[in-house]
């Protein structure tokens, strides 16, 4: 079993900005692994020569800042794939959870899986920009920006074009889900503890694995869903992508026709070591901006530290607890006031 009960000591903007700003600043950071792997997925010749030489060839070619191409767009995808994530996990959990407010683990990865697809839904464009910047030659740019790429994509493809490979995001979120799934169950009986026992390190090592695993499982999706977005018969090579092809269907037969099944991992090495940094900062930064939400609304006594505010009820909500604050101080104000009129 799985709660789904977040701190509620955290406000829901805080608990947003929280997970926004750790997104980003591992988004950020981790982003040459990702340009590697998208590119490895779409065959550009940047790839050719193994994970290392990508390295090499892209900073030949294009310099530093091509190690960053795209990350705006990825990064400004977190926000509302953040919002609407969470708006549809929560109500799609409230319609599977007890009376103690528990669900069962499957049904909630399920939740989540279900959740994913609504926000992939409205972000999708994004996903598309960031790999057209991404694939491009940023010396010899066909977009410059996130909204120039939306805009072009839109105005000469039309908007189809922005969803190309959308079903594969779908039909991805299954092996993705049952991996999940499979590694969180067989976690818990290697730890031998319940979920709700685990320490920090333990969650970040369960998150990293499934990670792992699920992302494997659902890769050639995502393989054939970065060919589909990035292939265009208006831009120089077809986009750079390395099969030519007219569909979906057709666009994984192509791959395993010319480029055998296991160019269907292509990049699966960059996306692999990005795990551990991702999830390490992600979960690093998250821990820093609660600490200091948790300390603006008054529950441990520095944002440096776990040691809680002696006297606070860690059970109320900050609306709860400030009412209690705002009660405390009246009753004193009274006092206060009566004292001085006795004396009087």
């Amino acid at each position: 079993m799985a709660s789904v009960r977040t701190d509620n000591r955290l406000t829901g903007s805080q608990g947003f900005v929280c997970v926004g700003f750790s997104g980003f600043f591992s988004k950020t950071a981790t982003s040459p692994l990702e340009v590697v792997k998208i590119k490895s997925q779409v065959g550009t010749f940047h790839c050719k020569g193994g994970f290392w030489q990508s390295f090499v060839v892209i900073c030949r070619t294009e310099g530093l800042r091509g190690f960053w191409k795209g990350n705006l767009a990825s990064c400004l995808r977190l926000f509302p794939y953040n919002a609407v994530h969470l708006t549809a996990y929560k109500k799609i959990v409230h319609l599977h959870i007890d009376e103690f407010g528990f669900i069962s683990q499957w049904r909630a990865i399920f939740a989540g899986g279900l959740a994913g697809v609504a926000a992939a839904l409205v972000t999708y464009p994004l996903e598309v920009a960031e790999t057209r910047l991404v694939v491009q030659n940023c010396r010899e740019r066909t977009y410059v920006g996130v909204a120039h790429t939306i805009a072009k994509i839109y105005r000469n493809e039309g908007l189809h074009a922005l969803y190309r490979g959308f079903p594969l995001t779908v039909l991805g979120a299954f092996p993705f889900s049952i991996g999940c799934f499979v590694v969180y169950m067989n976690l818990d009986k290697l730890w031998q503890e319940t979920p709700s026992r685990f320490t920090p390190l333990q969650n970040f090592i369960n998150g990293c694995v499934a990670a792992g695993v699920a992302q494997t499982l659902s890769y050639p999706f995502e393989t054939v869903k970065r060919k589909m977005q990035a292939q265009s018969a208006r831009l120089p090579h077809f986009g750079g992508v390395d099969v030519h092809f007219t569909g979906m269907m057709d666009c994984f037969i192509q791959v395993v026709k010319n480029k055998g099944v296991l160019s269907l991992w292509n990049g699966l090495t960059a996306n692999t070591i990005k795990i551990v940094p991702y999830f390490g900062l992600l979960f690093t930064c998250f821990e820093m901006c609660k600490q200091v939400c948790l300390y603006r609304n008054g529950y441990i006594v520095s944002p440096l530290s776990y040691q809680l505010t002696p006297g606070v009820d860690q059970s109320l909500g900050p609306s709860e607890l400030e009412e209690v604050r705002r009660y405390l101080r009246n009753r004193n104000f009274g006092s206060g006031e009566s004292s001085l009129g006795n004396r009087w």
